[in-house]
C-alpha cells in the first residue's frame, strides 16, 4: 500500500488531532488556535479534492484499520459521492470558520475551535464509513460537537433551543441503536457491502423483522434530514445559533440525505425481499411536505435567520423528492442539487448576519428599519441567495431544479412533483421579495441610526459562498457528469462490495 492508498484516513485524522492542538493553546495563545483551525481545514481541503480527483474515475478505495479483513474491521470507503461530500464539507467549514474570525464570534467561548474541528471529523467520519456502527459513532461525533456549537455564545433562546435539539437527537440515536441490534441479529454484520449479499439469503420468516428494521432506520434518517413531520426541531435551533455555526449546520441535514442515498440502495436494494426500498413509499410524500412547509415557511418568516432555516427545510425536500425516485438519472439530479442548496442556505445565514449587526436594535427582523452602511452590498448580496434558494436563472439551482423536474417526469406521479416544485418557487419569490425589500430597501424614519460596523470584512463570507454558486453555475456541465456517474456508482453496489471485501482500489 502506497502513501496515497492513506488518504482516506486522513480527513479523520486530521481535526481528530487539530482539536485537542487547538485546546491546548487557547487560553494563552488564541491567534496560534485560530491558526490551526484553519490549517486544517486547508489540509481537509486539499485531501478531499485528492480523494475525489481520485475517484472521479471510478476506483473505489476501501481502508482497512489495523489491517483487520472486512466485515470483522472497520473500513473507510472513499468512492464519487464520499469526494463530493467531503469537498463539500471543507468549502462550507472554510467559509464559516472565515465568518466567525472576521465577526469574531469565535471569542464567544473558549472552545470554538476545537468542537469545529470535532465537528468535521464527525461529518467526515459519517461520510466515509463502511459499516453501520461507525456511521452510528461518527454521528454521535458530529452531534456531540454540535450540541456545544450550538449553546455558542450563551443566551436563554439558545439554550432553549438547545434542549429541544438535543432530548430530539437522543430519541433518533436510541431508535438507531435498536434497527442495528435488530440487522445485527438478522445478518451477523453490521458491514454494509457484507450486509447488502446476507439479507438476500433471509428466511422468508425473518423478512418482517428486516422490513421493520429498515423502517426504523429510514425514519432516523428522515429525522437527521429533518423532513416533515420529523422537522419541528430545525427552525428555532437554526435561526437561535451563532450565524457561523447556522452556516456549518447547512450541511447537517445532508447528512440524513446523504445516509439514505448510501444506505437504501446498499443493503435495501433488489433482491431484499419484503424490505426492498421499503423507506420509498413515504419518502415521496414526506418529500412533497416538506417543500410545502419550509417554503411557506419562507413567506411567513419573522427574521432573516428564521426565513434562511425555512429555506433549509424546502430545499432537503425538493432534494429528497429527487432522491425518492430511486434511478440514476433522479439520483443524478439530487446529487446536482446538493452542493447548490447546502452553498445557498449557508449564505442566507451569512447575509442575515451581516444585516443583524449593522441594523441595531432591529437586527434582521423581517420589517423596515434604519439604513445601514453597505445597505446596497448586502441587499444585492442577499438578492443572489433568494434567486439561488428559488432556483431562478442565473445561478445553479435553476439547472439543478431544472433536472430534478426532468427526473420527476420520467415517475408515475410527476404531476404532484413539478406542481410542488414550481408552486413553491412561486411561494419562496414573493417570500424573499417582501422580506428583502423591508431590510433593503424601506426604512423606517422614527428609527435611530445605528453605529457604523467596525468593519466591511463580514461581507467576505457570504461572497464566498455567493462566489461558489456561481462556480456550480459555470461548471454545471462538469458538475452534472460527476453527479450522474456517482449516482450509478451508488445504485450498482456490487462492485463497492467487491472493493470493501477485498479491502482494495478498484
Amino acid at each position: 500500500m502506497n502513501l496515497a492508498d492513506h488518504l482516506p484516513i486522513l480527513p479523520v485524522a486530521i481535526p481528530a488531532l487539530a482539536a485537542p492542538a487547538a485546546l491546548l493553546v487557547m487560553r494563552r495563545r488564541r491567534e496560534l488556535a485560530v491558526g490551526i483551525g484553519f490549517a486544517a481545514t486547508l489540509a481537509q481541503l486539499a485531501v478531499a479534492a485528492l480523494l475525489m480527483a481520485r475517484a472521479s474515475g471510478g476506483t473505489i478505495l476501501a481502508y482497512a484499520f489495523g489491517a483487520w479483513p472486512a466485515p470483522f474491521g472497520i473500513v473507510l470507503v472513499a468512492d464519487r459521492l464520499a469526494g463530493l461530500m467531503l469537498v463539500l464539507t471543507a468549502c462550507l467549514a472554510l467559509i464559516a470558520l472565515l465568518h466567525a474570525v472576521v465577526t469574531r464570534a469565535d471569542r464567544k467561548g473558549w472552545h470554538f475551535h476545537p468542537l469545529f474541528q470535532f465537528q468535521l471529523m464527525g461529518l467526515n467520519g459519517a461520510f466515509l464509513t463502511g459499516d453501520l456502527f461507525n456511521l452510528f459513532v461518527f454521528f454521535e461525533v458530529l452531534l456531540i460537537a454540535s450540541y456545544g456549537l450550538m449553546l455558542h455564545g450563551q443566551g436563554p433562546a439558545r439554550l432553549k433551543a438547545g434542549v429541544q435539539y438535543v432530548a430530539v437527537n437522543l430519541v433518533g440515536s436510541a431508535l438507531f441503536l435498536i434497527a442495528l441490534g435488530m440487522l445485527y441479529a438478522l445478518t451477523g454484520t453490521l458491514n454494509m457491502a457484507d450486509m447488502g449479499l446476507k439479507v438476500r439469503a433471509l428466511a422468508p420468516a425473518d423478512q418482517g423483522l428486516l422490513r421493520i428494521a429498515a423502517l426504523l432506520l429510514g425514519s432516523v434518517f428522515a429525522l437527521k434530514a429533518a423532513a416533515v413531520p420529523l422537522h419541528l426541531w430545525l427552525v428555532r435551533t437554526y435561526a437561535a445559533a451563532t450565524p457561523a455555526v447556522a452556516a456549518l449546520f447547512a450541511i447537517m441535514t445532508k447528512v440524513g440525505v446523504y445516509a439514505l442515498i448510501r444506505v437504501v440502495p446498499q443493503v435495501f436494494g433488489e433482491g431484499a425481499g419484503a424490505a426492498a426500498w421499503a423507506p420509498a413509499p413515504w419518502l415521496w410524500p414526506a418529500a412533497l411536505a416538506s417543500v410545502v412547509i419550509g417554503f411557506a415557511g419562507v413567506f411567513t418568516a419573522r427574521s432573516l435567520a428564521e426565513q434562511a432555516a425555512y429555506a433549509v427545510i424546502g430545499s432537503t425536500g425538493t432534494l429528497l423528492i429527487a432522491v425518492a425516485g430511486w434511478s440514476a438519472a433522479s439520483l443524478g439530479a439530487a446529487l446536482s442539487y446538493l452542493p447548490h442548496s447546502t452553498f445557498t442556505t449557508a449564505a442566507l445565514f451569512l447575509v442575515a448576519d451581516v444585516a443583524a449587526r449593522r441594523r441595531g436594535s432591529f437586527a434582521d427582523a423581517a420589517s423596515p428599519g434604519p439604513e445601514f452602511a453597505g445597505r446596497g452590498l448586502a441587499g444585492l448580496m442577499f438578492m443572489a441567495a433568494a434567486i439561488a434558494a428559488t432556483g431562478l436563472p442565473p445561478l445553479s439551482g435553476f439547472i439543478g431544479k431544472l433536472l430534478i423536474l426532468k427526473s420527476a417526469a420520467a415517475l408515475p406521479q410527476w404531476g404532484w412533483s413539478w406542481g410542488v416544485i414550481l408552486g413553491t418557487t412561486l411561494i419562496g419569490v414573493i417570500g424573499f421579495a417582501r422580506t428583502g425589500s423591508a431590510v433593503f430597501w424601506k426604512t423606517n424614519a422614527a428609527s435611530d441610526t445605528p453605529h457604523p460596523p467596525e468593519t466591511r470584512r463580514d461581507l467576505l463570507a457570504p461572497a464566498l459562498a455567493l462566489a461558489c454558486l456561481a462556480a456550480l453555475a459555470a461548471g454545471a456541465g462538469r458538475a452534472s457528469a460527476y453527479a450522474d456517474a456517482a449516482a450509478a456508482q451508488v445504485l450498482g453496489p456490487a462492485r463497492s462490495a467487491a472493493a470493501v471485501l477485498a479491502e482494495g482500489p478498484r
